[in-house]
């Protein structure tokens, strides 16, 4: 079984059936795929051009974000991390994706977070320390 690191276009294409004949390859690759490793900053541009090109909804960015995680071939390496993250960023709608990643960070390593961006007050179990 070979490995694939997973790339931001192949995703973006299977999500958005766009281009048609790339969209189907996308898709067809990712169906026969034994092991493909998606990574925090593929995870990243691919809630970045879903919501900033395609105008997806958040919630719909995020689902789809969810879905591709529960595919049988993806893995990431820290998946626990990123369904959180994910759950953080659906949730609140003050943060941002990086935002809610770091926040995601913060609670698992019982850290607080050093940041002048009040939208984390949104987060109140946070411990958010500003400089």
């Amino acid at each position: 079984m070979r490995t694939q690191v997973l790339d931001t276009n192949v995703v973006v294409r299977h999500l958005t059936g766009d281009p048609p004949a790339q969209a189907r390859r996308a898709t067809a690759a990712l169906r026969e795929a034994e092991d493909l490793l998606l990574t925090d900053v593929v995870l990243s541009e691919c809630l970045y051009v879903l919501e900033g090109v395609y105008e997806v909804p958040r919630a719909r960015a995020a689902a789809q974000m969810r879905a591709l995680l529960a595919l049988p071939a993806v893995r990431a390496p820290d998946a626990t991390l990123l369904h959180r993250a994910l759950d953080l960023y659906d949730a609140t709608p003050r943060l941002d994706w990086p935002d809610a990643h770091c926040a995601a960070v913060a609670e698992r390593e019982h850290a607080a977070l050093l940041s002048f961006d009040r939208g984390y007050d949104a987060l109140p179990w946070l411990e958010r320390d500003a400089p």
